[in-house]
């Protein structure tokens, strides 16, 4: 079977888990390089290992991705480890649910930065690679709640609402240079977010889902292969829904 992203390298912020480290097998199983990000040194080191093992080439960082310095340390290993950068990921995301008027100010500030402060940074710092290279290809990962609020999560929705601003304003810049940048917007997914949902309350949420069930992070991740590819050149500022038809 043709490699189709041989020869390039990707970075896959917060690709030890759910959907990051869907993206990573995605990637990594078409024939990129990947850079993969993650908070726990052991779970890093895990995941690189059993990419690794599997015959890809694989760079696992621990990086804390709402700190500056972490994610210029980041872009830098990743360039010279392997000499260039094509493809971006901003994957990493926390949550910290609360009802507006008991959330506080540090779980807001947390949620911002990590979510939606680091995919600009990183963007900024890989585009500016990307931009001497003429080509280059960025995509955020969004959310339905972004699009449509979701009770609890005021600022979750705002981060990701804003990571939608972000895609389609830096898809307008770069495109001068041959960059490409979209977003993707789970729905509602099996990752650990969604694991605390049980009885009632899970039966409720996919209730709102015309598919009926509960999205893998693999469904997620065929889309991130596709926009990572040759088929997908003439695709940028777009928001591309994976959610079962939960938002349309």
């Amino acid at each position: 079977m043709s490699k189709g992203l041989a020869g390039r390298v990707a970075i896959v912020t917060g690709g030890t888990r759910g959907i990051g480290r869907a993206i990573v097998r995605a990637l990594a199983g078409d024939g990129a390089a990947v850079v993969l990000t993650g908070r726990d040194p052991a779970r890093v080191a895990e995941t690189a290992r059993e990419f690794e093992s599997a015959g890809a080439q694989v760079l696992g960082l621990v990086a804390e991705m709402g700190r500056s310095e972490d994610i210029q340390r980041v872009v830098e290993d990743a360039q010279e480890r392997f000499g260039r950068i094509d493809l971006l990921v901003n994957n990493a995301g926390v949550i910290r649910d609360g009802l507006l008027i008991r959330m506080k100010d540090a779980d807001w500030d947390e949620v911002l930065d990590v979510n939606l402060r680091a995919a600009f940074q990183t963007t900024r710092a890989v585009a500016r690679i990307m931009a001497r290279q003429r080509s280059g290809r960025i995509i955020n990962i969004a959310s339905t709640a972004g699009v449509t609020g979701t009770a609890g999560q005021a600022n979750y929705a705002a981060a990701k609402a804003g990571l939608i601003g972000l895609t389609k304003s830096t898809a307008r810049e770069l495109a001068h240079w041959g960059i490409l940048v979209n977003a993707v917007a789970p729905g509602l997914i099996e990752t650990d977010m969604s694991a605390g949902l049980t009885g009632d309350v899970r039966e409720a949420y996919i209730a709102q889902v015309p598919l009926k069930r509960i999205g893998t992070p693999d469904e997620v991740a065929e889309v991130i292969r596709f926009l990572a590819s040759d088929g997908a050149g003439y695709i940028t500022g777009q928001v591309i829904h994976v959610n079962g038809g939960l938002y349309m």
